[in-house]
């Protein structure tokens, strides 16, 4: 892709290596790599994945931006909820894949402010490069409660507390499904000249067309299925003595999601802040992705144990939870005004994070009076 920027020779070795690493797979399972596999060693390799390599990742300098990188205002706004939780359960914090430490420093000061610290603020992090740059900004930002963070590289047993995942679910490696000549077949990565290469295959096991089954979409149609997404969700719920889940991402109702419009599915790969879609482009040094289907997300988190709190847009979640009183705090003739003001319009604006990024949160063991602060203004659960 000649209109994106070229990496230097350092990244470009580092991404020929994990290629020649996926060839090695692909080889050794008989030429055929299915995509959630390929998806997986291209993020998460061990010292060559996306994720696990050293490559900069998140804000102006890395090759996107989040909802934490923006404004200090979204963790003001979702410490609201999370600050419910606590007093309720008076225990911990888990973030799932804190990214750059942003969201958890910005986090652990608003939850201050609200005197509803938590006891330890665990980050599940699997990337030791990344815990390493979470280090880092939290003793940059918040020395004095470094103390209180620890980094788990598994699920903790009987947690208590509150769960967040911001821009979580949309990284898990996500299975292909092309529809030809009225079936379902799965798409794989295989090698042609030593490249990679498309090809589909057909399903041996039903079951894993899911939902599809029972969707009448065209010929033609390329879509995901995030079993491992569900599969997480599932697997915290078992973590979870008691407590609730939020997760902020983007995505879609099921309907919304399988519409039959959508035929060319929502695999998304990002790089130095362009987008495309060829997963084969230079794996290693740019994100993959795809939209999250909450109503899969749903139907696996309370087939778990998990009860819904609630499902809406981040615009809506955010108002709720008390951002724009967050912004009307601020001093509008500070030199950093204006700035708060520009990310409070992408956060909340319809044309940019504030409609495409959803909010599901879900509980488990709470006994909670009234819809967590995010979900009272416009829940869209119906839709789920």
């Amino acid at each position: 892709m000649t209109s994106l920027p070229a990496p230097d020779a350092t990244q470009l070795a580092a991404s020929e290596d994990l290629q020649a690493l996926i060839r090695a797979e692909i080889e050794r399972v008989g030429g055929w790599l299915p995509f959630a596999d390929y998806m997986r060693l291209a993020l998460y390799a061990p010292g060559l994945g996306y994720y696990s390599g050293g490559s900069r990742k998140f804000g102006a300098a890395g090759d996107f931006v989040t909802a934490p990188e923006l404004s200090p205002l979204f963790a003001s706004s979702l410490a609201q909820p999370v600050a419910k939780v606590l007093a309720q359960t008076g225990g911990d914090v888990l973030e799932i894949g804190a990214g750059s430490g942003r969201l958890a420093a910005d986090l652990l000061r608003a939850l201050q402010r609200l005197e509803r610290l938590p006891r330890r603020y665990l980050i599940l992090e699997l990337s030791g490069e990344l815990a390493e740059r979470q280090r880092e900004t939290l003793a940059r930002l918040v020395p004095e409660l470094l103390p209180r963070v620890a980094w788990l590289s598994a699920l903790p047993q009987d947690f208590v507390g509150c769960m967040v995942g911001n821009e979580v679910l949309d990284a898990m490696p996500c299975m292909l499904l092309h529809r030809h000549d009225g079936a379902w077949l799965e798409r794989g990565v295989v090698l042609e000249e030593a490249r990679f290469a498309w090809r589909d295959r057909p399903i041996k096991d039903p079951g894993r067309i899911g939902v599809l089954a029972g969707r009448d979409l065209p010929e033609g149609y390329l879509t995901e299925i995030q079993w491992e997404a569900q599969g997480f969700v599932a697997s915290l719920a078992a973590a979870t003595r008691q407590g609730a889940l939020i997760l902020p991402d983007y995505g879609f109702a099921g309907d919304e999601y399988y519409h039959p419009q959508r035929h060319q599915g929502t695999l998304m790969c990002h790089y130095r802040h362009h987008s495309h879609d060829d997963p084969f482009h230079l794996p290693g040094l740019e994100d993959i992705t795809t939209h999250v289907d909450f109503s899969a997300i749903y139907q696996a988190a309370t087939e778990a144990g998990w009860q819904l709190e609630g499902y809406t847009s981040q615009a809506s979640f955010l108002i709720d939870a008390g951002l724009l009183d967050e912004l009307a705090l601020l001093d509008p003739t500070a030199s950093d005004y204006f700035q708060a003001a520009a990310a409070v319009q992408k956060l909340l604006g319809p044309a940019e994070m504030g409609e495409l990024f959803k909010v599901i949160g879900f509980s488990k063991g709470l006994e909670l009076p009234a819809l967590l602060p995010g979900f009272r203004r416009d829940d869209r659960s119906g839709a789920l």
